[in-house]
């Protein structure tokens, strides 16, 4: 059995904050916050937008184009920092929305590295257990924990959603997901966190050792794209397309010179999105098939680190 991405979809929120509105509030311009990250605006959730309801819009438009029911879904995995609430999941919020009454939910948090740790899951699942269909999201909003006066953090982050249908198929079909393999570094568990703390509306800033995660966002992406590639038999020729996660233009300007890649087969949506957590690779995904770059019988590798330290690679017949 193998398991195919049979639909991808997105949605960003209608609210748009440029580098040039920062620059109103921060001692800022669009030039230093472009020259250090690659961003130009970033999408924000509006008041009582909600995780959940990003996750909803994204899901919603993936059943549609994945030409399936919710009543089909036999699981739904939200991969998600920003749930709604403690308790209960983003994920059976959705769920309870569309009416997916076969399917089972829960989120799954592991920060910026979350959607390829879910995609393990749901592939698992799908292989091992015989799910046939499974509506994956990843949502953030990280715009609900930052400090807006901390210019290090707040022009790094914007909010969004993609979702992505997985479906059971026979071995013989030539796509499906060949490899995934998953990372921790709990030793640098605090390089990048979001305290229970009393602030921001009683959810806690975010805080990044900045340097730090640069230095080693591109070390550890670069030694899972190595391994992956290592044990499945393949070379960074057999790729197609790199779609890393969206965190700084400049870390994935770094990863291609050590691996040797091309910049033009690297998906880029960072300009126009910012750093999106979890969404940003079913994102940037999206936007390749929109943009006509990323299609079907592509060979892509998907790499992205975020807060754990936590990160992971995976590599997709798409």
């Amino acid at each position: 059995m193998k398991t195919i991405i049979k639909s991808v979809e997105s949605y960003l929120p209608e609210k748009v904050l440029t580098n040039e509105d920062l620059s109103k509030f921060l001692d800022t311009s669009h030039d230093w916050i472009y020259s250090r990250t690659g961003i130009e605006k970033r999408h924000l959730v509006d008041k009582d937008e909600l995780t959940s309801d990003l996750g909803l819009k994204a899901a919603i438009k993936a059943i549609e184009s994945a030409q399936i029911s919710p009543s089909d879904l036999d699981a739904i995995v939200v991969a998600t920092a920003t749930s709604d609430r403690r308790f209960p999941s983003a994920a059976n919020k959705i769920q309870g929305d569309l009416g997916a009454n076969r399917a089972f939910a829960f989120d799954l948090n592991a920060a910026c590295s979350g959607f390829i740790y879910a995609l393990f899951v749901c592939d698992s699942f799908i292989k091992s257990h015989g799910l046939k269909n499974i509506l994956l999201i990843a949502a953030d909003t990280l715009s609900l924990f930052i400090d807006w006066t901390d210019r290090a953090t707040c022009v790094l982050f914007g909010d969004g959603a993609g979702a992505v249908v997985l479906q059971a198929t026979e071995d013989n079909v030539d796509r499906g997901i060949v490899a995934a393999k998953l990372y921790s570094d709990g030793t640098k568990y605090d390089y990048i966190l979001a305290n229970n703390g009393p602030q921001n509306d009683h959810r806690g800033y975010t805080t990044m050792l900045g340097s730090a995660v640069f230095k080693y966002a591109i070390e550890y992406m670069a030694l899972s794209i190595s391994e992956i590639l290592s044990e499945n038999n393949m070379t960074i020729d057999d790729i197609d397309w790199i779609i890393p996660h969206q965190a700084n233009k400049r870390i994935i300007d770094s990863l291609c010179k050590l691996k040797n890649f091309p910049i033009e087969k690297v998906i880029i949506s960072i300009k126009d999105q910012a750093n999106t957590s979890a969404a940003s690779i079913p994102l940037a995904m999206d936007y390749a098939i929109k943009n006509s770059k990323l299609k079907r019988g592509d060979t892509i590798l998907l790499v992205a680190l975020g807060a754990g330290l936590a990160w992971g690679a995976a590599i997709i017949k798409f």
